[in-house]
């Protein structure tokens, strides 16, 4: 997925979105069953790796996708209900591993073996399977054609649109010609009346800017790294990799969390056990696992995904809070406030001494964290103009993805240098994004106007 973003991000904004979007989540569904069908760790790995070359597309151009089909009073609420999505996925995969990896289900057809997490993989391609062929039937973004010029097409996008939202004709669409943005004066503003011509024009910011780089015609990549975009781009990408740092660092360990906590649980008869503990329990059983030859017996519970499963639904409750106070605080301020909760959990996890207090600390956590997250890529999509929006935001992921691979190998080097470090770490990097996030443009609707 790094090393596909800025190919992706370049097509995208050059090609368009929706055939990125069909063709690549159908992609996926053929990767997703190779990694199914694989018998050994080099076919899952190949498997696996074309499969984050096919989405790291698809991942990054729908939400520009979803963003340009709304003006500004919405765009801000459609990226929580997007997070409000992403969570209900979270939910729904510890819920399908809670049903299907504790069976045994091992069979072999053919000279080929399979078993149960096999059928669990296969079974996950369903979401890239129905939402590929729904968003066949779905028009191409119209912000993108008029940004293209393709006003026509534009138009027919449009009526589309209208006939889905009122179930009327067509033909009874009130607009009938839409302005040529290519050739268009530098004092209208089509970020509004792409969506209505009847709303007040908002004044864009970065309109003088999008003008320039049109008649300049340069590549949407290089755009990002001159001026007047270049501060804006780093600090755009450091949010990014600080947020994904902190946030899959913490994600990706919840699971074994979980588990040590479960094992130290029954093999100590103390309610009270500190966090430091059970650091030192999990480093020694690593070192044990290291040392010993014999066959790793994985023994998997449906106890294993409850937590899982809690925090989950409680980053879906959060997402259902935030859409109703995004318009009202923006993304800059909801940013702020997220990532400074989830910086706070990060150092107050240290001090957790029962199984509660650790799971209410890492699911606000994880909630704020993934909040803070969608709300970066909505800033990405707010501040830059529709010629760069996906490679903005393919990059923006892209140093966010580069910070989750950072975190992983460094959470353990800090484990090792004693207890009180991979708490620092993990709650340091989202104060560190809290001042990224500080210094950007604001980007609610009042303060642009």
């Amino acid at each position: 997925m790094i090393t596909s973003a800025i190919a992706w991000g370049y097509v995208a904004d050059t090609r368009g979105r929706k055939a990125i979007l069909v063709w690549g989540l159908l992609a996926d569904v053929i990767c997703v069953l190779c990694c199914a069908l694989s018998q050994s760790i080099i076919q899952l790995m190949i498997a696996k790796f074309i499969g984050g070359l096919v989405m790291g597309g698809p991942f990054a151009v729908l939400m520009t996708y979803l963003m340009e089909f709304h003006n500004n009073k919405y765009r801000a609420r459609v990226m929580m209900c997007i997070g409000i999505m992403f969570s209900m996925a979270s939910l729904s995969m510890p819920i399908l591993a809670y049903l299907v990896l504790p069976q045994n289900w091992d069979f072999q057809m053919w000279d080929l073996k399979y078993h149960s997490w096999q059928i669990y993989l296969a079974i996950s391609a369903t979401p890239s399977l129905l939402s590929g062929v729904a968003l066949s039937f779905f028009p191409e973004s119209p912000r993108f054609l008029m940004s293209q010029g393709r006003t026509i097409e534009a138009l027919k996008a449009f009526r589309t649109m209208y006939a889905l939202n009122t179930g009327k004709p067509k033909d009874t669409y009130p607009i009938t010609k839409l302005i040529d943005e290519l050739s268009a004066s530098n004092d209208q503003n089509f970020e509004e009346i792409s969506i209505s011509t009847i709303e007040p024009v908002t004044k864009d910011p970065v309109k003088d800017v999008e003008e320039q780089l049109k008649t300049k015609d340069p590549s949407p990549f290089l755009a990002l790294f001159q001026k007047p975009y270049l501060k804006l781009s780093i600090n755009v990408y450091m949010l990014n990799f600080c947020i994904l740092l902190g946030q899959n660092t913490m994600r990706l360990w919840l699971p074994q969390l979980f588990a040590s906590l479960r094992e130290f649980q029954e093999l100590s008869a103390e309610s009270m056990h500190s966090m430091c503990s059970i650091l030192e329990y999990n480093v020694n059983k690593t070192g044990l696992v290291k040392e010993t030859s014999e066959t790793c017996s994985v023994i998997i519970t449906s106890d294993s995904y409850t937590n899982n499963i809690i925090v989950a639904g409680a980053c879906f409750v959060a997402f259902l809070l935030a859409s109703s106070l995004i318009n009202k605080l923006g993304h800059k301020r909801l940013q702020i406030g997220a990532l400074m909760i989830s910086g706070s959990c990060g150092f107050a996890l240290y001090w957790s001494s029962t199984t509660i207090s650790t799971l209410v600390i890492t699911s606000l956590y994880a909630c704020m964290g993934s909040l803070a997250a969608t709300s970066a890529v909505g800033t990405s999509t707010v501040l830059f103009p529709t010629s760069l929006r996906t490679m903005v935001v393919c990059v923006a992921l892209m140093f966010g993805r580069i910070g989750s691979i950072f975190g992983n190998i460094l959470f353990p080097v800090f484990m090792s240098f004693g207890c009180i470090p991979p708490f620092l770490m993990v709650g340091g990097v989202m104060f560190m994004a809290c001042i990224l996030s500080a210094l950007l443009p604001s980007t609610k609707k009042s303060d642009l106007k």
